[in-house]
């Protein structure tokens, strides 16, 4: 039975959907104006493995994760750029499917862009106005009047009369409220502009979200999920834009995944300690970069740094060598499904999960030369299992020989398979110091000899 924390309830609920075995899910994805950093490889990770566990569950899931492709910041950069709007974000957004491809990241069933849901943003304002919801500011900017939605802070906790105008929010003398919020800009000299009932301009960002996924899924659906930073204001005014034009529950689960931290402090430009995904890569194989990301249950911090890298590295690395030669031959589901499921219904849990593969790595390890049928039967429940969570999706022996990065000067297979060769004919004539001296030299140069049954394997640490 699924869990899910739901930051509306602030509680553990078992998972309902609203139509049974049908599952609809929206994610806030990225505003396309420059890489996508590591924090954003955390969203893109995390419900992707929400997303293949609820399909490995038997659910039938629509996932909808839209592009912010008009912004405040995308005009900025273009403008820097000198570059025109549609291609820099065109530019931003294959770099980002490059960046999902590399991580194992399955691409959503909809990418709705915001430039692309004009007709559905401005009916949208359009119902809000009918309700009372919205009004022109002074300025000519169409506002939303927060102090007419009764649920406003349901969602982030917060109420209307304890909130000051503070950092979050800026002080705006056109508004109404300090907190009430645009839908509509007007248009300014050099901008993108789109016609509307109010006169030419652009939504606002929250707007996009609310049209976006209610065309999408529908006025109520099951799991609306994103960055823990997206709660307030972001989520909360999709929350009033949507059930005040709609008049129907807007979600039924929230879901909100925990900060990046950088050698445990915030990352963040201002700190210099800001990683895009392709820097990171140029370090880090992609799968390692992924393991890493589910190391930690997806609503806590995860302190990003090279030792948590290399140590998922390690840990794969020990799975992997696990898998090597043995062929997967799927039999029935053991007790370790059973608890690889028990730990993923709770709440997502990929630590528990994860420590499960370990456990069946142990036994894999242990049966490779006692009980060659069960060993081919774990072989295949841990590749089942792995593939829920994106990993192991490599040929062992591909992953074991080609290393977390092959240094440069680094020793080629083939210089490799010659020195073990050496060291099988050193042994051959009972030279055990030249053997262990060649098995010496060579791990000094990254390469790990393993002596098996039919012959010596060999990996790159």
């Amino acid at each position: 039975m699924l869990k899910i924390y739901n930051t509306l309830t602030r509680s553990k609920d078992i998972f309902t959907p609203r139509v049974e075995g049908k599952v609809g899910m929206y994610v806030c994805g990225m505003t396309v104006y420059d890489y996508c950093h590591i924090g954003h490889a955390r969203v893109m990770v995390v419900f992707d493995i929400v997303a293949r566990y609820l399909r490995y569950s038997g659910y039938d899931l629509r996932y909808v994760r839209n592009v912010t492709d008009i912004d405040d910041k995308i005009i900025q950069r273009a403008n820097e750029n000198n570059e025109e709007i549609g291609a820099l974000t065109q530019r931003f957004i294959e770099a980002m499917h490059a960046d999902e491809r590399a991580l194992a990241v399955l691409p959503p069933d909809m990418e709705p862009r915001a430039t692309k849901s004009m007709d559905d943003i401005i009916l949208m304002i359009t119902a809000l106005f009918e309700k009372g919801l919205a009004y022109t500011g002074s300025n000519g900017d169409v506002f939303y009047a927060v102090n007419k939605f009764a649920g406003y802070g349901a969602l982030s906790g917060k109420k209307l009369d304890e909130l000051q105008a503070g950092e979050r929010v800026e002080v705006d003398q056109a508004k109404k409220n300090p907190f009430d919020f645009v839908l509509w800009k007007k248009a300014k000299a050099d901008e993108p502009y789109w016609n509307s009932p109010w006169g030419r301009g652009r939504p606002g960002w929250h707007i996009e979200c609310s049209a976006m996924a209610t065309r999408c899924l529908g006025h109520h659906f099951d799991i609306h999920g994103g960055g823990m930073d997206l709660q307030f204001p972001h989520h909360e005014n999709e929350i009033a834009q949507s059930e005040g034009a709609t008049g129907e529950k807007f979600v039924n689960t929230w879901m909100h995944n925990g900060f990046v931290r950088i050698n445990e402090e915030k990352m963040s430009k201002s700190l210099g300690n800001f990683f895009t995904v392709r820097e990171v890569l140029k370090q880090y194989r992609p799968e390692v970069v992924r393991f890493f990301v589910m190391s930690s249950h997806y609503r806590s911090p995860l302190n990003y740094s090279d030792e948590q890298l290399d140590d998922a590295g390690v840990a794969l690395t020990r799975l992997y060598t696990a898998l090597r030669g043995v062929p997967a031959i799927a039999g029935k589901s053991s007790e370790y499904s059973k608890r690889f499921k028990q730990a993923m219904d709770d709440d997502f849990n990929t630590p528990v999960a994860v420590a499960v593969l370990f456990d069946m790595a142990r036994e894999l390890n242990k049966e490779k030369n006692n009980d060659a049928e069960l060993a081919s039967r774990l072989a295949a429940e841990l590749k089942e299992l792995s593939n829920v969570l994106g990993i192991l999706q490599d040929d062992p022996e591909s992953f074991l020989q080609a290393g977390d990065t092959v240094k440069e000067g680094g020793l080629s297979e083939q210089e490799i398979e010659q020195f073990i060769e050496q060291r099988l004919r050193a042994k051959q004539h009972k030279n055990w110091a030249l053997a262990d001296k060649i098995r010496e030299d060579l791990k000094q140069q990254g390469i790990v000899l393993e002596d098996v049954a039919a012959g010596t394997n060999w990996r790159r640490e």
